[in-house]
Order: structure tokens, then sequence, then C-alpha cells
């Protein structure tokens, strides 16, 4: 069976403090080519920031900073 070595979360790594609904260039990160939210599988996050990137992504696609799909 493989073995997972254990990853370091990316918003750890890169000692990103606050994640805010109006940072778009980190929030394009954890989106993909259609704007639907990366699984934390494949974005490499910890269960505590994945929830405050998805949150953070909802906000701003209601405030009309990102879209809901791609068009």
């Amino acid at each position: 069976m493989p073995t997972f070595q254990n990853r370091q979360c990316k918003v750890h790594e890169n000692k990103i403090e606050y994640i805010d609904y109006k940072n778009l260039p980190l929030l394009r990160k954890f989106t993909t080519k259609y704007y639907k939210i990366v699984p934390r599988y494949y974005s490499g996050t910890c269960l505590k920031h994945q929830k405050a990137i998805a949150r953070a992504i909802k906000n701003a696609r209601q405030m009309g900073l990102l879209p809901f799909t791609s068009r």
C-alpha cells in the first residue's frame, strides 16, 4: 500500500496569515478553470484552511468579484 508523507498545508508553507475574499490572486489558485472549488487532496490544504478558502470564494462570488461559472 502506498504511504503518504506528512504534507505541510500550502497555507502554512506560504505563511499566509489571513484568507480574505478580496484577495483574488490567492483565491484563483484554489479554483479550477471553470471556477469550481478545488478539493483538499488536490490543493494540499488542511481542513481548517480549506473551509476558510471555500467560505472566502463563496463570499467573493456573492460580492461579484469571482464568477460562478466561466462563460
